[in-house]
């Protein structure tokens, strides 16, 4: 880790790059978002086929998807401090700012490769639009943020827990709950054949959630790591 006098970009830059390493070796939160993910779109493909399916059908099911994929997997940042008991040495190295921030970048790292990998396949196992597919896209990339914004900060507050996967999911959900609704609507007309003018209170929603997550995350996660 860097010593303190080096900037929060740094610190930053060291968590994230301390998480990767150890990810790398184990592959434990990709290969469980990446199988759940898989795993649910096949379930869900073979269950409804690949036909017939309306707009908002689709929209609510590629976000149901991205949601418990998610849940998965994004816990693990923090249960692996835990764990491992190196929580109380990051404290003593780095901001929690830079903690935070740290590991909202390898969150979205993570959910970066498993919707990669999702995202085609969800084209390719569904009837949904592929002419469509460039205007899903900054739904898609404010859906990923806002799902990692959010959820880093309460993957730190249950790393404690002794039932963490089922509280993570718990306590994430009522946070979530907007941002899934606005993402529903906006993958709904994007799918329905739409043009982006059509979905701009949506996506001015998405950017807003994403910001105000974020930062709100960043003035409580120092009470939080610190307890």
């Amino acid at each position: 880790m860097p010593n303190k006098s080096a900037g929060l970009t740094g610190k930053s830059f060291a968590v994230y790059a301390k998480d990767m390493r150890l990810e790398l070796r184990t592959r434990y939160a990709l290969n469980a978002i990446l199988m759940f993910g898989i795993t649910t779109l096949a379930v869900v493909s073979f269950s409804l086929g690949q036909s017939g399916l309306s707009p908002k059908l689709l929209a609510a099911l590629f976000w149901v998807i991205m949601f418990f994929s998610a849940m998965s997997g994004l816990a693990q940042v923090f249960i692996r401090e835990e764990e491992t008991g190196t929580a109380l040495a990051l404290k003593l190295t780095a901001d929690p700012d830079a903690i935070y921030i740290g590991k909202l970048l390898f969150n979205l790292t993570l959910l970066s490769v498993m919707t990669v990998i999702v995202t085609p396949l969800f084209f390719i196992f569904t009837d949904a639009p592929t002419a469509n597919l460039l205007r899903f896209l900054p739904v898609l990339l404010l859906g990923v943020i806002g799902l990692c914004g959010a959820t880093t900060l309460v993957a730190s507050i249950i790393a404690k827990a002794s039932v963490k996967g089922a509280l993570f999911s718990v306590l994430s959900f009522p946070i979530l709950m907007p941002l899934l609704i606005s993402l529903v609507s906006a993958s709904e007309k994007v799918f329905a054949g739409l043009a982006l003018g059509n979905i701009a209170a949506e996506l001015q929603f998405l950017l807003a959630y994403a910001v105000i997550m974020i930062t709100a995350s960043i003035m409580l996660f120092k009470f939080v790591w610190q307890e």
